[in-house]
C-alpha cells in the first residue's frame, strides 16, 4: 500500500509540473510582448522596455519559468520603481496586469464561491445518482425504473445553463420559493449560504446525476447476474447484505473512477452556473481575465484548477486502491 501511495504521489507531482510548463508556455511565451499588456497599448516604448526589465521578461524562458515556480514555493520580490520593492508572499502567482493586485489574493477571494458550488453539487450528484441507479436496477421494468430513466435522459440532454435559467425563472421569480438568489459567505450565515446555493447545486448536479444513475443501473444489473451474488443468495444471506455489502462494492468501483474526472468537468459547468446565477467565482474571473488579456490571472486560475483536480484524482486513486486491492499491484 505504501508503494502504491508513493507511485500515485509521484505521478500527481509530475502532472502538476507538466501542467505548469504548458500553462506558462502558452500564456507567457506565445504572446509577442506581455509587457505591452501590462503597461497598456498606448504606453511609450521606454515605458514598455522598463516594464520588461522590471518583470524579468528579458530573461531566457527557462529563467522566467524558474523564477515563477520559485515564487510559488518561497515567494518573490517585484520592483515597482526605483528603490521600491514589493514582496509577493507564498504562493506567489504574480500581480494582475489590470488591477495590480496579487493574483493569489484575487483567487482566494473567488475560490469559496466556485468551491461551494462544485462540492455541494458533487455530493448531490453522487448520492442521488447512485441511489436512483440502484433503485432502478432493483425495480427493473417497473414504473419507478422507467420514470427514473426518462428523467436521466432529460438530464443528459439539457445543458447546464438551460437548467439553471429554468430553475431561476420558476423557483426564484415565478413561485418565489427561493427569491433573490445570491452568494453568502459560509462564515457569515451558514443557513443562508446553503439556501442560496440550492438552485446552483441542482442545476449543476442534474446533468451528472443523470449520468451516474444510468451507469449505476447498468453496473448493478450486470453485478446482480454474477455467480457470487447468486451464491450469496443461495446461502441465505439477507437481501440487504447482498446488495449493501457485495453488490455495492463492485458498483462503486467504476463510480469512484469517473468521479475524479467529473470534478474537472464540474469546473466547466461551474462557469456556466456562476454566469446564470450572477455569482463571481473562478469561472467568471477566468472569463473576465481572458477578455482583458490579464495573463497572470489566467495562468493562476489554470494552475489552481489543475492542482484541485489533481488532488481530487489522487484521493480517488487512493480510495480505488482501498475498494479494489488488485489495483495496488498495477
Amino acid at each position: 500500500m505504501v508503494r502504491f501511495i508513493i507511485r500515485r504521489l509521484l505521478g500527481s507531482l509530475g502532472v502538476l509540473i507538466a501542467a505548469s510548463i504548458v500553462a506558462f508556455g502558452i500564456f507567457f511565451l506565445i504572446p509577442s510582448n506581455p509587457a505591452v499588456l501590462y503597461s497598456g497599448r498606448t504606453s511609450s516604448p521606454a515605458t514598455i522596455q522598463a516594464t520588461k526589465v522590471r518583470l524579468g521578461l528579458n530573461d531566457p524562458a527557462y529563467e522566467q519559468y524558474y523564477h515563477y515556480m520559485k515564487g510559488i514555493v518561497v515567494g518573490r520580490d517585484f520592483s515597482s520603481g526605483p528603490g521600491d520593492v514589493n514582496h509577493c508572499p507564498v504562493p506567489c502567482l504574480g500581480y494582475s496586469f489590470k488591477s495590480n493586485e496579487p493574483v493569489t489574493s484575487i483567487l482566494w477571494s473567488r475560490l469559496p464561491v466556485t468551491f461551494s458550488i462544485i462540492i455541494g453539487a458533487a455530493v448531490l450528484w453522487l448520492v442521488s445518482g447512485v441511489a436512483i441507479g440502484v433503485l432502478s436496477a432493483l425495480k427493473r421494468g417497473s414504473v419507478i425504473d422507467r420514470g427514473a430513466m426518462i428523467v436521466a435522459l432529460a438530464g443528459v440532454s439539457l445543458p447546464v445553463f438551460f437548467t439553471a435559467l429554468i430553475l431561476l425563472k420558476l423557483v426564484s421569480y415565478d413561485w418565489k420559493i427561493l427569491p433573490n438568489v445570491h452568494y453568502v459567505n459560509f462564515a457569515d450565515d451558514p443557513l443562508n449560504w446553503a439556501r442560496n446555493l440550492i438552485l446552483p447545486w441542482i442545476a449543476l448536479a442534474f446533468l451528472f446525476s443523470a449520468l451516474y444513475a444510468r451507469l449505476t443501473r447498468a453496473t448493478t444489473l450486470e453485478t446482480l447476474g454474477e455467480d457470487y451474488i447468486r451464491t450469496a443468495r443461495a446461502k441465505g444471506l439477507p437481501e440487504r447484505t447482498v446488495i449493501g455489502k457485495h453488490t455495492l462494492r463492485a458498483v462503486l468501483t467504476p463510480i469512484v473512477t469517473i468521479f475524479g474526472l467529473d470534478l474537472a468537468q464540474g469546473f466547466t459547468g461551474a462557469i456556466l452556473t456562476e454566469k446564470a446565477f450572477g455569482f463571481v467565482g473562478l469561472g467568471q474571473t477566468a472569463v473576465s481575465a481572458v477578455d482583458q488579456s490579464d495573463l497572470p490571472v489566467v495562468i493562476g486560475v489554470v494552475l489552481l484548477s489543475t492542482f484541485i483536480v489533481v488532488i481530487a484524482n489522487l484521493i480517488v486513486d487512493l480510495l480505488y486502491g482501498v475498494i479494489d486491492p488488485r489495483v495496488r499491484l498495477a
